[in-house]
């Protein structure tokens, strides 16, 4: 089943099973309260194997480090990100204290993030979009191509990856025109005996 990119006159596109979104998750105001505390966050730029990315990210709880070290405790979670991370958890049907890493992440204009899945440590992912859409995109590998969906996340904007959009499917973000962040909130897979 190939899923295509719909015009302005078509139905809403199909998104795979597992992938949730609502729109308004959070108001202007706290949006805008968001962002001036994220003016005082100590962003990195994005290390993937010795390459460094345009965004910029900052992790609490845990934190994935790409050049080896794998998954490792961060900083506690700040009190200010804390209202958001109930509003996430709520959305997600989860107690807020199952979504143990946080990553804010800075994109300025020109930087996005290629196809991934999230690192296998990880389950549940929950994104919150803030200061400018972007456009997600989702593929998954098929005989003869791909199967691809692809939503405009919206400011104030949560979306949930969860069953088979998180295992099965890619997601990406190309670069974006304006300044955007996202605080993403994932729970952690869990551990075998």
């Amino acid at each position: 089943m190939a899923l295509a990119q719909p015009s302005l006159f078509d139905a809403p596109p199909q998104l795979p099973e597992g992938f949730r979104y609502q729109p308004e998750l959070i108001g202007a105001e706290e949006e805008q309260a968001l962002i001036g505390e994220f003016e005082a966050l100590a962003f990195k730029a994005f290390e993937f194997h010795g390459f460094l990315g345009k965004r910029r990210v900052v992790s609490f709880g845990w934190r994935y480090d790409f050049n080896g070290g794998g998954l490792g405790r961060a900083e506690e979670v700040p009190v200010f990100l804390l209202p958001l991370r109930e509003r996430a958890a709520a959305f997600a049907g989860l107690a807020p204290e199952t979504l143990e890493h946080v990553m804010v992440s800075q994109y300025p204009p020109g930087a996005g993030i290629g196809w991934h899945k999230d690192r296998p440590d990880f389950d549940k992912v929950i994104g919150v979009s803030l200061a400018a859409p972007g456009l997600f995109r989702l593929r998954r590998r098929r005989e003869g191509g791909f199967d691809r969906a692809s939503l405009t996340v919206e400011p104030r904007s949560a979306y949930l990856i969860d069953g088979p959009a998180r295992r099965e499917w890619e997601h990406s973000i190309p670069p974006v025109e304006a300044l955007r962040y996202s605080v993403t909130f994932r729970t952690l897979r869990p551990r075998r005996g």
